[in-house]
């Protein structure tokens, strides 16, 4: 594998990961149960995605906190319109950037795949 292809899969795997103790934050703070449930199943979904990157870049890497201190604190600034389309732009920008690897690394198609639903998943949220 070439080393910035590498690079960016280990970017992409600490990102899955950081963004799986953000989810867990963030159902720890909101009031809906319904958001609640979902960010907890987000965070599943993230962890996931973490351990299929790490097949391809065999690093363990374990999440960073940043997004999980600094996302709650802003949803209780700006509130639950905001944050949550911030989150699922988020996520459909990650989609885009793991589409050019799908060819090489198969897998990467299904969390491509999980990020786009996620996306409309907390956009969702902000409906019902």
């Amino acid at each position: 594998m070439k080393k910035d292809c590498m690079k960016e899969l280990i970017k992409a795997q600490q990102g899955e990961y950081d963004a799986a103790l953000m989810y867990k934050a963030l159902a720890a703070k909101v009031k809906r149960e319904k958001d609640r449930e979902y960010f907890m199943k987000l965070a599943e979904d993230e962890e996931r995605h973490g351990q299929i990157l790490q097949e391809y870049t065999g690093k363990v890497l374990v999440g960073k906190k940043k997004l999980s201190i600094i996302i709650p604190k802003l949803l209780a600034i700006l509130g639950r319109e905001k944050i949550y389309k911030l989150i699922a732009k988020g996520e459909y920008d990650s989609a885009d950037k793991y589409r050019p690897f799908i060819r090489e690394f198969p897998n990467i198609e299904i969390i491509m795949n999980d990020e786009i639903r996620h996306g409309d998943a907390v956009m969702d949220l902000l409906i019902k």
